[in-house]
């Protein structure tokens, strides 16, 4: 064998020699930990701060790229990656803001760590579990509601001037005057009245009607239609929520799968918004579940499509209802303050109609009902 055949097989040796001990020497990852500082929920829409510490160990030169993305639909503003040569300890934090574009609760399991020899020769990786939660709130918008909430502000009680008429009560009979309601006439005693020679000038009268205040609001989301209308519906949840809280008023959110706590503690809040977050749609064929509510409460219920089992949930409801009023989005949206109306070319399903034709009736037993199309501002709800 040749000098210089046996120089090249002794290089080829020794490289080889070279790269199995740095092969050998980064088998082992760095210590690495990571640490998030960020608040546990926050609403759609919005960002709110994230501070990621990560603290490398290495004993040697080393390669180390570590990688944190957060949920696909929660946005950060920038990459959440560190990079670069490393040995020893060091510390390096990454200061942005974090956006969920969608509700939902999420699972940040964690990131992963990659790492290699100064020269790049062997990257190898591993999972950091880093496990947390994002509770990911529907956006509110602003609503006026003096009608539908902000009456009910005493203990559920009668009263002669605060919170709703009572169809059912009856306190006294006065003469017609304008703005009264139609369906407060009292049609046998204006009958009476008018045959009298001058009696109430001909006008007819109008029943005088105690009134119910409610002490709280309970929400009940029908969940059984589009996909369109369930965010539609849980914003609307949301914002009447919110301004039931802003007025004082305890609030419970009930589907088909459940009740939350009634309260407006900051924790019965959060239930009520961690349900509005993780709700979905009912399966198919999927009847509606309205359970009898708490006693003098106001119940709002939201539907898009306003099956008869469920009218018929509701009208049961109100024995022990302040009040009951059922909110049809037949197009499965409507329009928010600020939005411009759109021309809608379709007419309401035949529920949504029938429940229109109902309405006198209903409102007679106390359930009202408000029928949202989607060119129509849901501020006219007040």
């Amino acid at each position: 064998m040749s000098a210089g055949l046996l120089s090249a097989l002794v290089w080829l040796l020794f490289i080889a020699a070279l790269v199995g001990l740095i092969w050998w020497l980064y088998r082992e990852p760095p210590h690495v930990t990571l640490h998030r500082e960020m608040r546990g929920s926050g609403m759609v829409g919005l960002s709110q701060p994230l501070t990621v510490t990560a603290e490398i160990d290495t004993r040697l030169p080393t390669r180390v790229v570590l990688e944190d993305p957060p949920p696909r639909a929660v946005v950060p503003g920038r990459p959440v990656v560190f990079g670069g040569l490393w040995q020893g300890h060091g510390t390096e934090q990454l200061t942005l803001n974090l956006q969920p574009n969608r509700r939902g609760v999420y699972e940040w399991e964690g990131g992963m760590l990659r790492w290699a020899d100064p020269l790049g020769l062997f990257w190898r990786s591993r999972p950091l579990e880093v496990p947390a939660r994002l509770e990911a709130y529907p956006q509110t918008h602003g609503v006026l509601l003096p009608d539908l909430l902000r009456p009910l502000l005493s203990e559920g009680q009668m009263t002669r001037n605060l919170g709703l008429s009572d169809p059912i009560s009856l306190r006294g009979a006065r003469t017609y005057v304008p703005g009264d309601a139609p369906g407060q006439i009292h049609w046998r005693l204006s009958a009476r009245s008018m045959s009298i020679p001058g009696g109430s000038a001909g006008l007819p009268m109008i029943r005088e009607l105690e009134h119910t205040a409610a002490s709280s609001v309970t929400i009940y989301l029908d969940a059984g239609g589009d996909a369109t209308y369930l965010e539609s519906a849980v914003r609307l949840a949301a914002s009447l929520a919110a301004q039931a809280w802003a007025d004082g008023l305890p609030v419970s959110l009930g589907t088909s799968q459940g009740e939350t706590p009634l309260g407006r503690t900051p924790e019965a809040q959060r239930a009520v918004l961690r349900a509005l977050a993780e709700l979905g749609r009912s399966e198919e064929g999927e009847s509606p579940q309205l359970r009898p509510p708490r006693q003098g409460t106001n119940l709002l219920v939201l539907t898009q499509f306003a099956p008869p089992e469920l009218v018929a949930q509701a009208m049961r409801a109100r024995a022990t209802a302040s009040r009951v009023a059922i909110i049809a989005l037949p197009e499965g949206f409507y329009l928010e303050p600020g939005e411009k109306p759109r021309k809608q070319w379709a007419g309401a399903p035949d529920t949504v109609r029938q429940l229109e034709k109902q309405a006198g009736v209903l409102a007679e037993r106390g359930v009202l009902v408000f029928v949202l199309r989607g060119n129509q501002s849901v501020l006219r709800l007040g």
